[in-house]
């Protein structure tokens, strides 16, 4: 994949793994401090980078400085192909990856997802890591793991380094106890918001705040 530092807010068509990759971009008022791509819930039940979450997430980081990267997943918007049920889209994130950084060298990048794109970050991570060359901050929100309420199942990596989870206390789409089946074996510690379902319904500043103290300590 082949991409031009982006020089204005906007929707562009990449040259991605499976043909078009459709990305928002959003871009900071002055020198972006790093690159986060920030990614989108479950395709099948409606995600997409406009979702309320990722965008959220991503107006709040360009307000910070950052230069925000939002993928729609295979099938979604003008990306081609159909759901992958997470291969091919981590192909398609990890490629976009490697395009921000080869156009933006010397940019820290991080890694945060909703949901499904919380599934696809976490996967990506550990590639990055695998090949030397790990994202500098990952945030995961309402990661599914195990069998979930659709009956779907995620075999999500953990040992994910530099990683904040956070979960919602009262989440029924991914309930807590097995986002600590997941965090228990590498000690991963989770961030429960009280009160809280899985779309952060009324804590979404809350969330907001977490990931900005995240990616700005």
């Amino acid at each position: 994949m082949q991409l031009d530092a982006p020089t204005a807010s906007g929707s562009q068509l990449l040259d991605g793994p499976a043909g078009a990759l459709e990305v928002v971009f959003d871009l900071p008022a002055t020198a972006p401090v790093g690159i986060a791509v920030v990614t989108h819930p479950q395709p099948l039940l409606g995600g997409h980078a406009q979702h309320k979450v990722p965008q959220l997430l991503a107006r709040a980081l360009c307000e910070a400085g950052w230069l925000v990267a939002r993928p729609n997943f295979r099938g979604v918007g003008r990306s081609a192909g159909t759901h992958d049920a997470g291969q091919g889209e981590t192909e398609d994130v990890l490629a976009l990856c490697q395009a921000l950084r080869v156009a933006c060298p010397g940019l820290r990048l991080a890694l945060l997802g909703f949901s499904f794109g919380a599934f696809v970050q976490a996967r990506v991570a550990r590639a990055l890591m695998d090949t030397g060359q790990p994202a500098w901050r990952v945030g995961l929100a309402g990661m599914p793991f195990g069998t979930v309420e659709s009956g779907r199942r995620y075999d999500t990596p953990d040992g994910i380094a530099d990683a904040l989870v956070v979960q919602g206390e009262r989440d029924t789409v991914v309930p807590l106890s097995l986002v600590f089946d997941w965090a228990r074996p590498s000690l991963q510690p989770v961030v429960v918001v009280p009160g809280a379902d899985h779309f952060f319904t009324g804590k979404l500043p809350v969330l907001r705040r977490l990931m900005l103290q995240h990616l700005n300590p």
